[in-house]
């Protein structure tokens, strides 16, 4: 029977939630301890630092290095072991210790599997709920590296408190305040940062006047001549570089018009071009379309010419009186129609003509096996060359001369007919033959060993870790 529970947490993962139930009348202390911490945003961004397959993960230390913790009593405080609380499944929440009684701070373990070496040696105070637990087995499962230590550790996000059994609790500061410092030092960080950036940056004296007398330098620019003789009714011509003091509202010069002019009947010419090229396109579309319509109907009508041949049909010369005095079909649509045709043949209530395979079947059961007798007291293979009448078939036939030509073996023998097929009873030599020479493999006893092989592995790797709860 299970203890009942008073106090409820949910561990937010970045491999999903861990739903965690609380024995706060067990181990009061230890429940406080980590309700406390939890209400004053402790585990927020602290990562799984351990993971030992088939045995336990830890996490707690915000460190991040499984050396680090702290309680709120200021102190490690001391163990709470209950009689009825043992480690007899997965899922179990229980504290770390540094190998020695009374070490307990903020670090805990959630169990993956049965560990009842851990009993008596570390505080037991909560356990995982409903199908959370095979998230914690995810963690179990992830890839390991040096010192137990996971390749791509997950991270706890949040703790949320369901059921807060201790109403007294007065956190030093809460998890939303510990945001907002955060987010304040980040805030003033930027803006130290943005301060330094702008302090070193290097100024343009060419664009300021550090006097009040003095004047800012006069700023030139210089404008490159575009030269595009292609553009140009005299490729001789030379462009020329128009000074930045020239003002735009007196008007474009004479030269600016003159080109103007002359580009209109560029620009007119240059259409009909474009327009021309539009119309050929179009002509080479369609005529290539055509072309290819014209190339399938031909295709088509061989196709059609050929098959017709194969069944013996009409020639060339009357499939085209009849193409001119009948509408003509496509080589798709005949195939359909011929399927259409034959389609139900083998339907339900329409049976095909099998008088022909009925009368060859007739005619081989009224010929060949009636003419050959079966007889009921055939004699067993191992007395096959004796006699009916008791006498050896080999004494009676002579053998024949080694100079006589054998001549030509003729393969109808119609004797194979009348044959029947014997075998001797089974007086149980060849089953108790089967049970001497093969082995039989039972797979219960097969699974059975594999299991025992599973015990023997999960032990020794328990024997190997040693220290259940140690830090590194």
């Amino acid at each position: 029977m299970a203890l009942p529970t008073n106090g409820r947490v949910i561990i937010d993962t970045t491999v999903g939630e861990i739903d965690i139930e609380l024995w706060s009348k067990e181990t009061p202390k230890t429940c406080r301890n980590f309700i406390t911490l939890a209400l004053e945003g402790y585990y927020d961004n602290v990562i799984f630092h351990r993971v030992i397959p088939g045995f336990l993960v830890q996490t707690g230390d915000k460190t991040g290095t499984g050396g680090g913790g702290e309680s709120i009593y200021g102190e490690p405080f001391e163990d709470e072991i209950h009689p009825r609380l043992r480690f007899a499944h997965r899922g179990l929440v229980a504290m770390a210790n540094n190998g020695t009684k009374n070490s307990n701070d903020s670090q805990f373990i959630i169990t993956l599997d049965r560990a009842d070496e851990l009993h008596g040696k570390h505080t037991l105070f909560g356990r995982c709920m409903g199908d959370t637990v095979y998230n914690v087995m995810k963690i179990g499962e992830m890839e390991i590296g040096e010192n137990e230590r996971p390749v791509y550790p997950p991270k706890i996000k949040s703790i949320r408190i369901v059921d807060n059994p201790f109403d007294d609790i007065v956190p030093r500061i809460t998890a939303a305040e510990k945001r907002a410092q955060q987010r304040a030092r980040e805030e003033a960080q930027r803006e130290r940062e943005e301060a330094e950036r702008r302090k070193g940056a290097k100024k343009n004296v060419g664009l300021l006047s550090f006097g009040e007398d003095e004047e800012a330098a006069p700023v030139t620019f210089t404008r490159k001549a575009i030269v595009r003789p292609d553009l140009m009714d005299d490729p001789q011509a030379v462009a020329v570089a128009v000074p930045d003091f020239v003002s735009m509202a007196s008007g474009p010069t004479k030269p600016a018009a003159r080109s103007a002019t002359e580009d209109r009947p560029a620009s007119s010419k240059k259409n009909e071009d474009i327009t021309k090229i539009r119309e050929k396109h179009a002509k080479e579309a369609s005529s290539s379309a055509n072309s290819r319509k014209t190339e399938i109907e031909k295709m088509e009508a061989e196709i059609r010419s050929l098959a017709r041949r194969r069944a013996g049909g009409d020639s060339d010369d009357e499939l085209e009186a009849m193409r001119k005095t009948k509408k003509s079909k496509s080589y798709l649509e005949e195939e359909l129609a011929r399927y259409a045709k034959n389609k139900g043949m083998h339907a339900k209530g329409k049976r095909r003509d099998e008088s022909d395979v009925l009368a060859a079947l007739n005619s081989f059961r009224g010929g060949k096996l009636a003419s050959v007798a079966v007889e009921e007291d055939m004699l067993p293979a191992e007395d096959a060359d004796v006699d009916p009448e008791g006498k050896d078939k080999d004494e009676e036939a002579p053998k024949p001369a080694y100079d006589e030509d054998p001549g030509m073996e003729v393969d109808d023998d119609a004797g194979f007919l009348g044959h029947a097929l014997r075998f001797p009873k089974d007086d149980g030599e060849e089953s108790m033959k089967a049970e001497r020479d093969y082995e039989v493999i039972d797979p219960r006893q097969r699974g059975a060993r594999a299991k025992e092989e599973e015990r023997e592995r999960k032990r020794a790797m328990k024997a190997k870790a040693g220290r259940g709860g140690r830090r590194y």
